[in-house]
């Protein structure tokens, strides 16, 4: 296991309870990098250095920690500059990597499709295109370990700039037509009026086991760490009323996620847009849950989906000791829009798939209707987008009792009239 240094800044005005919480959700990362954190140094200065962001005589302490502990990675909790980069490279005897190559390096293991590869690789290049050097770009395959897997870096040691946006160029073509591909799948899911459901949350919230629950299978990978899945993923289901709705697993957030990134992943997040209704997974066990709720905000309100009603469901409260658990859960506001479930021992989905069912009634409508002889050629649009409750047949007409959408009640209510 790769064993790193990581460094902390915390700035005169900030609260440092958040740099704390920082460098652990960092730690976090780094595991789930596959490396071992050995030594944090937590610095605190009245602004950044804009020349070696922790100040040159911390730098030379730093350096002299890694040189005596054979340490051969330091990490930084923010975004460095390529000045700040190349000037830290000068002294330290390590690799450097920030806290957004690590993401992109984290992402780049957790993309399957060709699309989230796509978008992946663009923000590594994005990222890299200022930190060119004549040494190559930071991202020194022959280094190896975390900051170098699976990027761009690993086919060609030295890319120059004209290369470099050669292929940005084409995977943003290349994304273009997936996007195409994406318009026709929204536009079939528009077309067959079911109803969308979107999950949304931290990372590591349990979104993929509450998709896997509510699915009763095990499709979506599900694993104790960040961003255990980026794919989307989209399946239907069928409530035992006979509802059926489309479940989408999302990638999930993170603070301080890289700009590039964000923009990357926006076509991928736009799916959330035609959702009927979004349920947002909090981890209830979690030491920074209303700062996790606050970015999970920022990014709805980013989407412009914040007129899309949400269920707001705190998960893993099969963590919390029973005799512990009453009292806990009165630290939080609980309205018709909250929920407390345990995705993983499957306590409270019952009352999850209630809450569904009242939301999605909203879009559902009954109504008997005749069909004469010369619509007969509808019946199949009936059969394929309605509930069809009971059916009557006469020779020359059809009597039907439907459940569907009031969107597609009024679009066959003209075809019929017609």
């Amino acid at each position: 296991m790769e064993k790193l240094v990581v460094i902390g800044l915390g700035l005169k005005n900030e609260n440092r309870k958040n740099v704390y919480q920082s460098l652990d959700e960092l730690t976090r990362l780094i595991d789930t990098a596959g490396g071992e954190v050995v030594k944090q140094f937590i610095v605190f200065r009245d602004k950044i250095d804009p020349s070696y962001y922790i100040g040159l005589g911390k730098v030379y302490e730093i350096n002299e920690y890694i040189k005596k502990n054979k340490v051969r990675t330091i990490i930084f909790d923010n975004e460095l500059s390529p000045a700040q980069l190349r000037n830290l490279e000068e002294i330290l005897d390590a690799k450097i990597v920030d806290r957004t190559r690590l993401i992109l390096d984290i992402f780049s293991q957790r993309a399957h499709t060709k699309e989230a590869q796509l978008q992946v690789e663009l923000a590594q290049l994005n990222y890299m295109l200022p930190r060119l050097t004549k040494k190559g770009i930071y991202l020194d395959n022959q280094v190896g370990g975390i900051g170098t897997r699976r990027g761009p870096g690993e086919t060609k040691l030295e890319y120059d700039k004209r290369r470099i946006l050669q292929r940005i160029d084409k995977i943003k073509k290349d994304l273009k037509k997936i996007s195409l591909t994406r318009t026709v799948q929204k536009k079939l899911r528009i077309d067959s009026e079911i109803p969308t459901i979107a999950l949304i949350g931290y990372t590591n919230s349990g979104k993929s086991t509450l998709f896997n629950k509510l699915l009763k299978s095990n499709e979506s990978y599900a694993d104790d760490k960040l961003f255990a899945t980026l794919d989307p993923m989209v399946r239907k289901i069928k409530l035992d009323s006979g509802t059926n709705f489309l479940l989408i697993d999302t990638v999930g957030f993170i603070s301080k996620l890289p700009h590039n990134l964000v923009e990357s992943f926006k076509s991928t997040l736009e799916i959330i847009k035609d959702a009927s209704l979004i349920l947002e997974i909090i981890d209830i066990t979690n030491q920074d849950i209303v700062k996790q709720q606050n970015i999970t905000k920022e990014i709805i309100e980013q989407l412009n989906v914040s007129h899309i009603p949400l269920i707001k469901i705190y998960n893993k409260i099969d963590l919390i000791p029973k005799k512990l658990l009453k009292s806990y859960l009165k630290k939080f506001l609980i309205t018709k829009n909250e929920l407390f479930i345990s995705a993983k021992d499957g306590l409270g989905i019952k009352k999850l798939l209630n809450r569904i069912e009242f939301y999605l009634k909203k879009f559902f409508i009954t109504k008997t209707i005749k069909i004469k002889q010369d619509k007969f050629y509808l019946l199949n649009d009936f059969y394929k987008y309605c509930k069809v409750i009971f059916n009557y047949v006469e020779k020359n007409y059809i009597l039907l009792k439907i459940k569907t959408t009031k969107t597609f009640y009024a679009k066959i209510r003209k075809l019929l009239v017609r």
